[in-house]
């Protein structure tokens, strides 16, 4: 733990990092191609709606029935004639769900169920969904969506500037349609508990993001007024200086997660956790993934296309050249001396670029009358 933290402590001072942004389009052909496979598998598998959203019936068994998963899903389709999706919860429940068959004919499917499972039919308790109540749950799950996305982007772009809020919206696309496609790939159904992951995990994906925003926006004030850094040198800067903070919050977040998803929803069989904890478990280390891999970077390629920060890149990579031209050496701690090459007004202020010394004193030899001292 102790090597963790030194490492975190150099990754803020700078001392050592990883090209995050000069890297970038290996991350941005690895979430194309990762995104790609999602959309293909929504595609073509589709997304498996439970009857909240198409409607049906829910019979739910008595404990520790005897009967297995298998026969189940056998006696449930020859008495609805519709497909059955049957899981046994961790008591020895069976909940047998039946999506598209008509209300009215559940009293019928309740009777033949029973008979077949050897069981009275007050034994079965039987929840009834119509299709038009789904439809409002679909209708209102799209609404908050849309409503969130809108709110976010309007917030980062007060908060910071319009090309962070692109990149935000952008990184928030590209985890929910990962999220989306994993749930198609896997067949995991989608119910309400699924709404409720996703729009969860919105606000987690963000998180990370705002803070590696924020971390730019303070590094990078009056960056035109130094010649050391390009604004993408300062934004691999500000991922690498947060790194070790944003794995952290996001294991933490992961390992209860991970404890619904594999424990309570594969061990104990609840099938509502395993609706929630998928897509929270697979948002969260997307979103994790994007606020490193995909919002900074593309902010710099953004921020890269104004003149300003053409103009700042063309004299850094000027200066450069002359520091390898004379030998010069610019890994030496960032420091006021490193801007005097640079003019400025005597009132103005340094660049924030990172971790600095504290500047020299520029006063000495200011303030003399010209001409001869008497």
């Amino acid at each position: 733990m102790s090597k963790l933290g030194n490492l975190g402590a150099r990754l803020h001072r700078g001392e050592v990092g990883y090209d995050f942004v000069g890297n970038r389009k290996i991350w941005y052909g690895l979430s194309i191609l990762i995104t790609i496979t999602a959309i293909v598998g929504l595609a073509v598998r589709g997304l498996n709606m439970g009857i909240e959203f198409q409607g049906g019936a829910v019979f739910t068994t008595p404990k520790n029935t005897s009967v297995s998963v298998s026969q189940a899903e056998t006696y449930a389709e020859e008495a609805s004639g519709h497909d059955a999706i049957v899981q046994k919860l961790g008591d020895g429940t069976l909940r047998i769900q039946l999506a598209g068959i008509d209300t009215d004919k559940s009293n019928q499917i309740k009777k033949v169920l029973a008979e077949d499972l050897k069981l009275d039919s007050e034994q079965i308790n039987a929840d009834l969904v119509g299709p038009s109540w789904g439809d409002q749950v679909a209708d209102k799950a799209w609404q908050g969506l849309g409503i969130f996305l809108v709110l976010v982007v309007i917030y980062l772009a007060i908060a910071f500037e319009w090309r962070m809020a692109v990149a935000a919206f952008v990184a928030l696309i590209h985890d929910i349609t990962i999220t989306v496609g994993i749930y198609a790939l896997v067949g995991f159904e989608v119910t309400p508990g699924t709404v409720i992951g996703l729009l969860t995990i919105l606000g987690y994906s963000l998180y990370d993001t705002v803070v590696v925003f924020d971390s730019l926006k303070e590094q990078t004030k009056d960056i035109t007024k130094q010649t050391r850094w390009t604004y993408s040198d300062i934004a691999n800067r500000s991922i690498n200086s947060t790194l070790v903070r944003s794995i952290n919050t996001t294991v933490v977040a992961l390992l209860p997660v991970a404890g619904l998803l594999f424990i309570g929803g594969g061990v104990l069989g609840a099938g509502m956790l395993n609706d929630i904890s998928l897509s929270l478990f697979v948002g969260l280390a997307a979103g994790a993934y994007s606020s490193i891999f995909i919002a900074t970077p593309l902010v710099a390629d953004l921020k890269e296309r104004e003149p300003q920060m053409k103009a700042l890149r063309k004299r850094v990579l000027a200066k450069r050249a002359q520091a390898a031209a004379t030998g010069e050496s610019l890994d030496a701690p960032v420091t006021d001396a490193a801007f005097d090459d640079e003019p400025e007004d005597d009132d103005a202020t340094p660049a924030v670029v990172g971790p600095r010394n504290q500047p020299p004193s520029r006063s000495r030899g200011r303030g003399r009358p010209s001409g001869k001292r008497r």
